[in-house]
């Protein structure tokens, strides 16, 4: 048998095992899946989180803090028709806030901010311990969204 045919034999032979793995996987087969809980198993990751009736005045409100010490009521985004994961990302891919984007940001929220300031967080957990058996959350207050100003954690 020649190299020819022996490549042509060993490349059937692979895409045969993987048609075989993918058609009984539903289409997924790792490495090459589409769920992040495969792809990016381990790594940290970053959610966005928004507050509502949140007292611009109070000086605590830029710390971070657990859950249940977050200032403000719970706003769900969905209502307004935000996808959560398209704010994570708007919110961790910006390194400089220029007025383009933060009236980007602002649009987002228009009929909300009538009414209401809302503060932005930044949400990121991690595996933790010696073992890595633990999640760490930690959640970063990083815009404050009033009718008529946005302010930037100044602690960034």
């Amino acid at each position: 048998m020649d190299f020819k045919a022996k490549s042509k034999t060993l490349l059937l032979s692979v895409l045969g095992v993987y048609i075989l793995l993918v058609s009984t996987h539903k289409g997924e087969f790792w490495p090459f899946s589409i769920y992040p809980m495969f792809s990016q198993a381990g790594k940290t990751w970053t959610r966005a989180l928004v507050r509502e009736e949140v007292d611009p005045k109070d000086r605590q409100i830029w710390n971070e803090s657990s859950l249940d010490d977050l200032p403000g009521q719970l706003f769900a985004m969905d209502r307004i028709g935000i996808n959560q994961n398209d704010l994570a990302n708007f919110i961790s891919k910006n390194e400089e806030w220029t007025d383009r984007r933060i009236q980007g940001l602002r649009s987002y929220f228009k009929k909300p901010l009538q009414s209401h300031n809302l503060m932005i967080y930044r949400v990121q957990g991690s595996l933790r311990g010696r073992s890595q058996d633990s999640v760490e959350v930690s959640y970063i207050p990083y815009l404050l969204l009033t009718t008529d100003s946005t302010v930037i954690n100044p602690n960034l």
